[in-house]
């Protein structure tokens, strides 16, 4: 029996219909986009075992002995290297180089990379080139301009329905075969139906969670979920001021930065006749503070500007941020997950769980099965798709009926008050879809 004959056989034939429509329509348009983006995010959650591989010319430094202070590591950058000195990293672990960053004419950070114990400038890279930077521009389609990542937000959306969908359509129903089984051959349809349906079952919890863990970092409902947040106490803490903008806090071209902090504003101080401390001083009051390794300083940018000392390690509960006045060194701020509000601290462990970070190996190898099985699905679906589909035709299921769409457009409705662009996606599909309906096209007499 065929899907539509068991769709149509079935009490709830025309549910069943009405879900598998939307189901196919969805997955068929944003496919090369969940391929992107598990492939892209597969490689981001290796980002720093990549790095060091990629880039190990300029991370690692293999020269013994005691460390240069840090002024004069930064005075060896700056004269490598043109600019602005906009930030200082310490060399994060024994053997690894230390990193300057310096804001060039062009207004780019580009970061030199320097022997710790020589001063050697071991190489020079602009952040936005850096490889796992640009992975993770092409997985939110940020490399395109702020539009492009607009879509990536409605296929987020897509992937929430379809995973929803997906499940219903899998259901038993009183049915044992290719509900965990595959039957058949490679050669059968059959087979890839089923393959995309098991591994639909078992993968569509960690699909789920990545398409909801992924929306806070979008453009359009992550902002305003954001600002929401904040507004209602359960954000950003006292401690910090939020900003409508990004600061350029987050530095650190490799780290997905903070959601709760990366819109704080930093604070400032009286501008003073006396000279700002050294780095050397502040790299003491890290130290003293219990900063631990793999932190970032962020220099002051003009004589009101403080110094500020980032922490953003995989682990979201280690984040901490601390702001120094440059002249005093007294602590002005020193903000860690702790302060958070509830709603911050849910949202800062689901993205280190989505990047791999929050739970170490165990956690990559279960967002990189993840990853595998949004490929295999998508791979899947379409050779299912291309088989069955007529010569110049979709193989679409067929239309709803009035009723149907009636429906639909409700769950868009709902849907739209907690996504908008999902929910005005949604309406734009319905509208396709009637406009290519049979029905319409004989009244138009098309």
């Amino acid at each position: 029996m065929s899907a539509v004959d068991s769709a149509t056989a079935h009490p709830a034939g025309a549910v069943y219909r009405l879900v598998w429509r939307w189901h196919f329509y969805a997955g068929l348009l944003c496919l090369p986009f969940f391929i992107l983006l598990a492939t892209t995010g597969a490689l981001y959650l290796f980002r720093d075992e990549l790095s060091l591989i990629v880039e190990r010319p300029i991370l690692v430094a293999d020269s013994a002995g005691p460390s240069l202070s840090a002024d004069a590591l930064l005075d060896r950058a700056a004269q490598a290297q043109p600019g602005t000195p906009v930030r200082f990293t310490p060399p994060p672990a024994p053997g690894r180089s230390a990193e300057v960053g310096v804001r060039d004419d062009h207004h780019r950070i580009i970061s030199v990379f320097l022997d710790p114990a020589t001063g050697k400038v071991l190489g020079k890279v602009a952040d936005e080139d850096r490889p796992m930077k640009v992975i993770s521009k092409i997985h939110s389609l940020d490399i395109l301009g702020p539009l492009p990542n607009l879509i990536i937000e409605v296929v987020a959306g897509w992937a929430i329905l379809l995973v929803a969908s997906g499940v219903f359509l899998w259901w038993p129903r009183g049915r044992k075969a290719g509900v965990v089984t595959v039957r058949g051959r490679p050669s059968q349809r059959l087979w890839w139906r089923d393959v995309h349906a098991v591994t639909g079952a078992f993968a569509a919890a960690v699909f789920l969670f990545l398409a909801v863990t992924g929306m806070p970092w979008s453009g359009f409902w992550g902002e305003h979920y954001r600002t929401i947040v904040n507004a209602s106490g359960l954000g950003m803490p006292a401690a910090a001021k939020a900003t409508s903008v990004a600061s350029d806090a987050a530095l650190a071209a490799v780290s997905p930065g903070s959601w709760t902090m990366d819109a704080a504003q930093a604070p400032t101080t009286a501008p003073s006749a006396a000279r700002p401390l050294p780095l050397d001083a502040v790299l003491d009051i890290a130290r003293r503070s219990g900063l631990e390794a793999g932190f970032v300083v962020r220099l002051p940018a003009s004589p009101g500007g403080v110094y500020t000392l980032q922490r953003y390690p995989k682990q979201a509960t280690g984040q901490r941020v601390i702001h120094l006045d440059q002249y005093s060194g007294k602590v002005l701020a020193d903000v860690g997950f702790r302060d958070y509000g509830p709603v911050s601290k849910a949202t800062e462990w689901g993205i280190a769980v989505h990047t791999g970070g929050q739970y170490g190996l165990i956690n990559q190898l279960v967002m990189l099965a993840g990853c595998l099985a949004i490929i295999a699905l998508s791979i899947a679906g379409a050779v299912m798709w291309w088989r069955r589909r007529p010569a110049g035709g979709l193989a679409a299921p067929q239309p709803l009926g009035r009723a149907g769409v009636s429906t639909f457009a409700l769950v868009a409705l709902g849907l739209g008050l907690i996504f908008p662009l999902l929910g005005l996606s949604i309406l734009a599909a319905l509208a396709l879809d009637r406009l290519l309906s049979p029905a319409f096209k004989l009244k138009l007499g098309l």
